[in-house]
């Protein structure tokens, strides 16, 4: 009894309130001198020790004619096999390790393993691959893909346009479009005291691949494959200071990028012109650093809280430049490129009373480019660029602040509303300043049983300095052009979205969208953006073990533009873009089925995307319709075969089609160019896999 009597008054000090803790009431100062404490167990916080979690294997078939179907799937070879692990161990002295794997051995497996003492330290190693496809069907004359040079076959015949190169039917070969990143990441933390911590984090990334570039001999081109091997290594470390009320940190950040090809060269297809050259030339992603050092921190006491971060940072580019095919003079080896950036930010939050808060924040970010501007010799690719040109040391500054409030009107009812400003100042630019101020406000209701309703609505204004041509940027643009990201706009958007769950079991959920961009003062440009769009979303608990899910979503994005020839001070043709957007879905599973052993499940998503352009001028034009549809199928059975062992098969299957002029062409479609071919897709591609997961 005496146990338990000493539980109620602890319990009743507890709820006593401040006033009698200020005079010695609290449970600070109970007696609690005389309670024997020796028998007093908690079964519930035991901490259980040694190894737990779940290991599974899997195998699989993977039947497809298109590698582009490798990017749903996630699977490029026929027979596939994965590693799932979750398994976690914890020690008595407070040492645990944990271990994680996700489709380990498919296209975008990943791992981690992390390992130390709570409070103390924790190291960690992680693993991650990326993989994207675009074609294995793509054609091209030239042997030598993946190195620095492509040749063409030694009875190759040059011709003054492609559709008369006699040899280029009988010398395609196709050839794979694809990226491939591979991640490897190690980490340190230590925890020294209370007072203070740091860390140090690494990571290497590995990309390889094709990609497509272009090359151009005067005004002849040739689609060509890039080859790609890049490596990215970045560290990131920093210390940690932290009080009751605060806390610190100082961090490091750096970027090293570096390209094992510097340079690709090629044959020329073409019959020299002009005393043309026959082979071309063009450097490749140079190498390049980045170096950024960070202080931030926060301060939290009487219901405000004030964080903020200075940085400063240096990019840098000095990789020598490359000569090959250029018969003229340079002023320097290298650009020796050096650019300084330079941030604050800053926010406060104020708790007014339990009703009303107030926010605050400021940014700022400075790019300044110090590199020096040196006078170049262009070689003449068309009749319109010059034979001088500059580099140009483009600076930017980007400064932002906003203010807010949310005041709650009664229970279940808050009204928020905000002030955003941000000003772009761009040297070298048609428009040097721009400045956009924006309102807004949103009312969230929570109150009515069952129902959860917000609307908002925001108005913008842009606008700035003078828009005068400049010299560096549009010397052979229409002075009446305006480009959209510096042009005035007025921006009115408004929001709506509400949730309703009319029965225990079943939740309603539908959201809309409607924003308006109008460029009125804009004669040659973008005139209007207007967007539309929705979404709906069902869950229905139908029985206990049994779950229906449905969505749907919608967006239509309207642009209107206006364009002038020949520098025309009116606009002289019109064009009309609409990109559509639709996603449908729904899911269902079973569960507790054979005794509770067995669940079934299926998920279903059908995708769709179409973009049309109409250009007027006199007459009506239509550009093709462009769209590209996808459905998506997976359907499992998971089965609990002992106690520790589960049994899962899988069914996907994906069916993808698209439709774009700018991928299905002739190799020798245009007089003056060599292209890939068709690279349009329409496949469906079918993967089962079998797996196997063991519980420790």
């Amino acid at each position: 009894m005496k146990f338990n009597i000493n539980l109620i008054t602890i319990a009743l000090l507890a709820n006593a309130g401040a006033a009698m803790a200020a005079d010695g009431y609290g449970i600070a100062d109970a007696n609690t001198g005389s309670i024997n404490m020796k028998n007093w167990k908690c079964s519930a916080c035991k901490i259980e020790t040694g190894a737990s979690g779940q290991v599974g294997v899997g195998v699989g078939y993977n039947d497809s004619d298109d590698i582009h179907s490798a990017n749903a799937l996630a699977a490029e070879n026929d027979v596939v096999g994965k590693v799932d692990a979750d398994i976690r161990y914890r020690g008595k002295d407070g040492y645990q390790a944990e271990i994680k794997a996700t489709n380990l051995g498919m296209e975008n497996g990943r791992a981690e393993i992390t390992s130390g003492k709570i409070g103390k330290y924790k190291v960690s190693a992680n693993y991650r691959q990326i993989a994207t496809y675009s074609s294995e069907t793509a054609l091209t004359p030239y042997s030598g893909i993946g190195t620095d040079y492509l040749s063409l076959p030694s009875n190759w015949v040059t011709a003054g346009a492609s559709d008369s190169m006699t040899a280029l039917p009988s010398s395609l070969s196709p050839f794979e479009l694809s990226l491939k990143r591979k991640r490897y990441g190690l980490g340190f933390e230590y925890q020294a005291d209370q007072l203070w911590s740091t860390f140090v984090h690494y990571q290497r990334e590995d990309k390889s691949g094709v990609k497509t570039t272009s090359g151009t001999i005067f005004n002849q081109s040739a689609m060509l494959p890039e080859p790609v091997d890049y490596s990215t290594d970045t560290v990131e470390a920093g210390i940690k200071l932290k009080g009751d009320h605060w806390f610190t940190a100082l961090t490091y950040n750096g970027s090293f990028f570096r390209n094992d090809d510097q340079s690709l060269g090629f044959d020329s297809a073409y019959t020299p012109t002009f005393g043309g050259a026959t082979a071309g030339y063009k450097s490749l992603d140079p190498d390049n650093n980045a170096h950024t050092v960070s202080l931030s921190g926060q301060y939290s006491a009487d219901g405000s809280v004030v964080s903020g971060r200075l940085m400063m940072g240096r990019m840098t580019q000095d990789q020598d430049f490359v000569t090959s095919g250029y018969n003229y003079a340079l002023p320097e080896t290298n650009l020796d490129a050096e650019v300084d950036i330079t941030g604050m930010d800053i926010r406060a939050v104020k708790r007014i009373s339990n009703d009303l808060r107030i926010s605050g924040s400021y940014n700022y970010y400075d790019r300044d480019n110090q590199t020096d501007v040196y006078e170049w010799t262009q070689i003449s690719v068309n009749n319109v660029t010059g034979n001088a040109v500059y580099n140009t040391p483009y600076d930017s500054t980007v400064q932002k602040g906003k203010l807010a409030a949310d005041y709650r009107i009664i229970s279940g009812v808050k009204l928020t509303g905000g002030y955003d400003y941000r000003r772009d100042e761009r040297n070298y630019s048609d428009r040097e300043v721009t400045d956009e101020n924006s309102v807004w406000a949103r009312l969230a209701v929570s109150a009515l049983e069952h129902w959860n309703m917000s609307l908002k609505g925001s108005y913008g204004k842009r606008d700035g300095s003078d828009y005068e041509a400049s010299q560096w940027t549009s010397s052979e643009a229409n002075p009446l052009l305006r480009k959209y990201y510096l042009a005035n706009r007025d921006r009115k958007m408004v929001e709506a979205r509400v949730t309703h769950s009319p029965l225990d079991n079943l939740t309603i959920d539908f959201g809309g969208r409607y924003a308006l961009d109008d460029y009125s003062d804009t004669v040659i440009g973008l005139t209007e953006s207007r967007e539309v769009s929705y979404d709906a979303s069902v869950n229905y608990q139908i029985l206990e073990d049994l779950n229906l899910n449905l969505f749907y979503n919608h967006q239509t994005i309207k642009n209107e533009q206006a364009g002038a020839a020949n520098f025309s001070t009116v606009a002289t043709w019109f064009a009309n873009t609409e990109d559509k957007v639709d996603v449908v879905g729904a899911g269902v599973y079973y569960d507790n089925l054979l005794e509770k052993k067995l669940r079934l499940g299926l998920d279903y998503t059908y995708s769709k995307s179409d973009s049309t352009t109409k250009v007027r001028q006199g007459v009506t034009g239509d550009y093709g319709d462009y769209f590209a549809k996808e459905q998506d199928v997976n359907a499992y059975a998971q089965y609990q075969a002992t106690e520790k062992v589960a049994l899962r098969l899988d069914y996907k299957m994906v069916k993808y089609e698209d439709n774009d002029a700018a991928n299905d062409l002739a190799v020798d479609g245009i007089w003056n160019l060599i292209s890939f071919g068709d690279l349009s897709h329409d496949y469906t591609a079918h993967l089962v896999m079998l797996s196997v997961n063991y519980k420790l």
